[in-house]
């Protein structure tokens, strides 16, 4: 009996360690590169709201360019950000360059929020932050694998994952969870 109670123990203290192990990682941990392809930590966003979401211009949800637009110029000046992450690996719907797909944002929906080099966003190839941010926010049915392309992750100030939203969400739909996390200052 002895033996279970020492192997229970340790058990849950192991435990213990891999949760605060857990709990102190944030966003802030990942380096990406920027549509320029230079690397960049994410601890520069350290302090914002961040809405960070996998894009693609050739689309169906592509007009979401406009709404993530919309609510970074909304929100900018109280500490918010749109990172738009693009990504090929749905139906092959981002074939451009970084250098065409900043022109395409930049000429269709006058985008200003920051944005970044293609990336894998699933499988074996996908970026740390990416695996971060499926582990810390399941998705459908629990599932860790993003679906399609303009999935949605909500961060807080402090960095940590707060909400995953679908494709379908459109960014206007999201304004009162930005506002909730914007009057939360450090």
């Amino acid at each position: 009996m002895r033996k279970y109670s020492v192997l229970i123990v340790s058990l849950l203290c192991f435990t213990a360690l891999l949760h605060a192990k857990e709990t102190t990682m944030s966003i802030y941990d990942f380096r990406v590169k920027s549509i320029d392809e230079k690397e960049i930590s994410m601890s520069v966003y350290k302090g914002k709201v961040l809405l960070i979401v996998n894009v693609a211009s050739e689309c169906g949800f592509t007009p979401q360019y406009e709404g993530l637009e919309k609510l970074y110029q909304a929100y900018k000046d109280r500490g918010f950000m749109v990172l738009g992450f693009p990504s090929n690996q749905f139906g092959k719907q981002e074939p451009k360059s970084n250098k065409e797909i900043r022109f395409f944002c930049q000429g269709n929906y006058d985008v200003h929020f920051d944005m970044f080099a293609k990336v894998d966003v699933n499988g074996e190839d996908a970026i740390a932050l990416y695996k971060y941010l499926k582990h810390e926010k399941s998705g459908f049915l629990w599932t860790e694998s993003i679906k399609w392309n303009f999935t949605k992750f909500l961060i807080d100030r402090e960095g940590r994952v707060i909400k995953r939203y679908g494709s379908s969400t459109k960014p206007e739909s999201i304004k009162e969870d930005i506002e909730r996390l914007l009057e939360v200052k450090k």
